[in-house]
């Protein structure tokens, strides 16, 4: 399988200032987790990591914090009042916001299940958070409930990341072809000022009156826990700094795409694509990121 170079016009990151510390580089907080889905949000954790982000915080349910807390110790977990099916229950509302306010990018949904309480709570976070925000997995199901002029009401930064049936379900009746679906991912982008990364072959990235095609991944990818790690990489690229400014949603995004795709080439490489799993892709993260780091 051919590794693919990064695009021209690709942002390069310039090497780190030897003078610099954790918080010079971003505080992510991970809002997700379920009875059964712990290691979703704790992908996203590891992957903010690993991507560069220097503190991580993951917010979960109580019913499952100690099993999110053993996946490793650099993440920092808090567990949140959980209802009986295992997810939050509405009384974590006020303490997600509250560690969301310490955090300069949230990321919303890796594994935080269906229910009236975790719709309230991804609902409260798109519309008041007025740092970026990534949402993912469940937190799509819970925008897909409310109509457009809703999503258009958010105070700060967006970035959604579906695959082709999320995407399908935000916009109501929509086409399935791939080109009529980009179309309509681009116009919805568009109507709520927010950046849609459109997974799948040739992640499509829109938003901002841009759109632009990913190059790199591999089938390989089709596999759970992939789009946690995509997560992880889009909050933690948002916290980034280049030049004294932080990186705008779309760049970030677009760079997210590209690295979370050459660290599934480099897993594919090594493992195969049919061995594949998210854990290959968060391993190969190390490697993927020194393609896009300047040398001179």
């Amino acid at each position: 399988m051919p590794i693919t170079p990064p695009p021209a016009d690709l942002l390069r990151f310039p090497p780190r200032d030897r003078h610099t510390s954790k918080r010079d580089y971003g505080r992510v907080l991970v809002v997700g987790g379920a009875v059964g889905m712990a290691g979703a949000p704790a992908l996203a954790a590891l992957a903010a990591l690993r991507s560069g982000a220097g503190l991580v915080e993951l917010v979960v349910p109580e019913s499952v914090v100690a099993i999110a807390a053993g996946f490793d110790p650099c993440v920092m977990t808090r567990g949140l009042a959980a209802g009986v099916d295992g997810t939050f229950s509405s009384a974590a509302l006020a303490t997600v916001l509250e560690r969301a306010a310490g955090a300069d990018v949230v990321a919303v949904g890796p594994g935080i299940g269906r229910s009236a309480a975790t719709q309230q709570i991804v609902l409260a976070l798109w519309e008041q958070l007025r740092q970026p925000a990534v949402f993912d997995a469940d937190a799509l199901w819970a925008l897909a409930q409310v109509d457009r002029q809703q999503l258009a009401r958010h105070a700060g930064p967006r970035v959604m990341t579906p695959h082709a049936g999320e995407m399908q379900r935000l916009l109501g009746p929509s086409p399935r072809e791939r080109e009529a679906l980009e179309a309509a991912a681009a116009e919805l982008a568009e109507a709520i000022a927010a950046v849609i990364v459109l997974k799948g072959p040739a992640t499509c990235i829109v938003g901002a009156g841009r759109r632009v095609h990913n190059e790199t991944g591999n089938p390989g990818m089709a596999t759970a826990g992939a789009g946690d790690v995509l997560t992880g990489i889009v909050a933690a690229l948002l916290c980034q700094r280049i030049g004294g400014a932080v990186l705008e949603p779309f760049t970030a995004a677009r760079l997210a795409a590209w690295v979370h795709g050459h660290a599934g080439d480099i897993a594919a490489e090594r493992c195969g694509e049919i061995s594949l799993i998210a854990r290959d892709i968060l391993e190969a993260l190390p490697e993927a990121f020194k393609a896009v780091v300047r040398t001179g």
